[in-house]
């Protein structure tokens, strides 16, 4: 039986070891309830359930690559990865010809939020000259010309967890976030400290099975996977 049970493992260990690795890219910028990453590797979250879910569909052993979102394109361009995950279409000036594209998967929304009690619903054509709260190498194209009109100013940091935390401590008036991390950043507050959605800057629809799971409802721009 030892023997038999020995050779067993040794079988499983072999089959892992012939099973292709495909590399995926993780942007440091993501955060929960898209990705938790603990010793630059994803452990839990929408997007890592999903690739998982890819990697085990189609019998391939994932290989997780988190880097910073501005190296995302230069890594894909090099080869050093093979899937990305979480893309729009709509972030490039001219779609990449040379990525095959999935059908959209995941729908996202961009909020314009403020603090509980210190920001009324406007439209941002109408907001104030301020500084709003962005993530570091995000496109945000309801806002541009804003900025460059110089009415509106980026304060930028490396995820969207940490322009939630600056705006809870007032460090802006307003920032833009996700639907799906706003939802999930004021689950951990008093209902009468959470932040507040003053526009929805677009919109779209989801995946019901893995958005519902962390706390969502239904969502916006759509989200692809590409690869080379």
């Amino acid at each position: 039986m030892r023997r038999l049970l020995a050779l067993l493992l040794l079988w499983s260990t072999y089959n892992q070891a012939e099973q292709p690795v495909v590399r995926f890219s993780v942007a440091e910028s993501w955060s929960m309830p898209l990705v938790r990453i603990e010793g630059d590797q994803p452990v839990e979250g929408m997007l890592y359930d999903l690739m998982q879910a890819l990697a085990k569909e189609v019998g391939i052993r994932p290989e997780y690559h988190v880097m910073a979102r501005l190296r995302l394109q230069e890594a894909m361009n090099s080869g050093d990865i093979d899937v990305r995950c979480y893309v729009s279409t709509q972030w490039f000036n001219d779609r990449p010809g040379d990525f095959v594209w999935s059908i959209p998967l995941l729908h996202q929304r961009d909020l314009l939020v403020g603090r509980a009690g210190d920001s009324t619903p406007l439209p941002p054509e109408q907001l104030p000259a301020q500084t709003i709260g962005t993530v570091l190498g995000y496109t945000y194209s309801t806002l541009q010309p804003l900025l460059d009109q110089g009415r509106l100013h980026r304060e930028d940091s490396r995820s969207q967890l940490l322009v939630l935390q600056k705006l809870q401590a007032g460090r802006y008036r307003h920032a833009v976030s996700n639907q799906l991390s706003l939802q999930w950043f004021n689950q951990g507050l008093p209902t009468e400290q959470q932040l507040q959605a003053l526009v929805r800057m677009k919109q779209s629809g989801e995946i019901e099975r893995m958005v519902q799971r962390y706390g969502g409802m239904a969502n916006q721009e759509p989200m692809s996977v590409a690869r080379p």
